[in-house]
């Protein structure tokens, strides 16, 4: 899986571009174009890589964002405590910046052309691009 100057994706953006657009995380354009590449560009598997390790991504995220928001309730609710409420709470936050610094450096390493797997997603991501 190598980027190709000047290769195009099935929409008709330079790959570059289209690697860019699977990670910006404004107004769901990450996820909206993820899933238009998944299902529309079997060819360029540069595109294809970014496309799924950004969509595996933002579902890990939103998985994890979920399961600590109610175990921070039920631990709060559980314990008559908000400062565990409170901790969780920042634990969060640290997950929503680490988040958006992921979709941001990605975002600089799709446009640069360069393939960048992240921990836990980027060989998952690999394996289905190419096949």
């Amino acid at each position: 899986m190598q980027y190709n100057p000047g290769s195009k994706t099935a929409l008709g953006l330079d790959a570059n571009i289209g690697a860019l657009l699977c990670y910006l995380p404004v107004c769901l354009i990450s996820l909206i174009y993820s899933i238009i590449v998944i299902a529309t560009d079997k060819e360029n598997t540069f595109v294809r890589f970014h496309a799924f390790q950004s969509l595996m991504l933002s579902i890990l995220y939103i998985v994890l964002v979920v399961v600590l928001q109610i175990f921070g309730s039920v631990v709060a609710i559980a314990m008559d405590s908000g400062i565990i409420g409170m901790l969780i709470s920042l634990f969060v936050l640290v997950v929503v910046v680490a988040f958006l610094g992921l979709m941001i450096f990605g975002m600089i390493k799709g446009y640069q052309g360069q393939i960048v797997k992240f921990p836990i997603v980027g060989d998952m991501a690999e394996k289905w691009a190419n096949g």
